[in-house]
């Protein structure tokens, strides 16, 4: 948490709530301790959705199917959404929701490892949503930008690692080194890499908000 708790769940607290197939996964996620997108960043993909309009949305990171199927119901009637998943149990999972929810036609889900499915896409996408391994969003990134429409946006999910990305890292256990020190690279790079433009937000576990900036 990288916010006051209190106010997180304040804010949460005014929340109108998600369908109910939503906060069944939601609830089953809880329960079997799968990961997916705190009710903050649901709010806020909630309202990139609706500000935005994308037509085209690229997830990286499907785990049981909860957030591709946010974008898919909070996004335009007429989007697409494609999402990358490498893990069998949870692509199996991934896609009983998927049949469930009556959104198989809109919801194309990639099995495999994103660093090479990537390169097989063609894109472009006008929101790309990068919740995946944090060590490997360094890696995705070029493929990312790549894949990014001018004026689109590229949302990074837990980027502030629970505070520790402001640590030295010496004072982070030693098995986290490796990703503190690629998630520091990964922001250094949005903020810096010519023809994007970036804010972190500190919203969950910290979002990133990246643009690709039109031609001039």
């Amino acid at each position: 948490m990288v916010v006051n708790e209190r106010m997180c769940a304040f804010i949460d607290s005014l929340d109108r709530g998600n369908t109910p197939l939503l906060d069944e996964i939601e609830k089953y996620a809880a329960e079997t301790q799968v990961p997916v997108i705190r009710r903050s960043v649901q709010s806020l993909l909630k309202f990139l959705l609706a500000f935005s309009k994308p037509k085209n949305i690229l997830e990286i990171g499907t785990a049981i199917g909860f957030s591709a199927l946010l974008l898919s119901e909070y996004g335009p009637e007429d989007c697409h959404v494609t999402t990358v998943e490498k893990y069998e149990k949870r692509i199996l999972k991934a896609r009983e929701n998927f049949r469930r929810s009556g959104r198989e036609d809109r919801i194309t889900l990639l099995e495999g490892d994103a660093a090479e499915l990537l390169k097989e896409l063609e894109g472009p996408y006008d929101m790309i949503f990068m919740d995946a391994a944090k060590g490997q969003y360094i890696h995705f990134l070029p493929e990312t930008v790549r894949l990014l429409a001018p004026g689109g946006i590229l949302v990074s999910d837990n980027v502030l690692q629970d505070g520790d990305i402001i640590e030295s890292r010496f004072a982070v256990t030693r098995r986290n080194r490796t990703i503190h020190a690629r998630m520091r690279d990964y922001l250094y790079e949005l903020k810096h890499a010519p023809g994007l433009e970036t804010v972190i937000l500190p919203v969950g576990d910290g979002v990133a908000l990246t643009t690709k900036c039109p031609p001039r």
